[in-house]
């Protein structure tokens, strides 16, 4: 199984970022080994449309779930489409909190988009 988190930096012990279309990276993570591997989210300088490319690049990566602070419209629906399961990391600050609770049942699965998206950072 691989999951995707929004990270601050690219490392399995960096703390979450909350946006999922302008996080900064992206951690691919194995959460029964602990294996992962850190991206560049495409989406986080983009002028426009940052949710669907950030979206793609989870799909691309055959990522079975995606845990974030927040999924706008645009990143929802393309989340959805391509069967990727998102998951809000709620209280927890770290990766590897994130990854436990998400294995102990304890992450927010998220049914619809949770907020509006954000703006382009400056």
């Amino acid at each position: 199984m691989k999951i995707i988190l929004t990270t601050t930096s690219p490392s399995i012990d960096s703390n979450l970022d909350s946006r999922f279309g302008r996080g900064v990276y992206f951690l691919v993570v194995d959460p029964d080994t602990l294996e992962w591997q850190a991206h560049p989210n495409p989406g986080a300088g983009a002028q426009g449309g940052a949710g669907t490319l950030a979206a793609q690049f989870v799909a691309n990566q055959h990522a079975e779930a995606v845990i974030s602070g927040d999924f706008g419209p645009n990143a929802y629906g393309a989340l959805q489409a391509a069967g990727v399961a998102m998951y809000l990391f709620g209280a927890s600050t770290t990766v590897r909190e994130a990854i436990e609770r998400f294995k102990a049942g304890q992450l927010e699965r998220v049914g619809a988009p949770t907020g509006q998206g954000h703006p382009p950072r400056v």
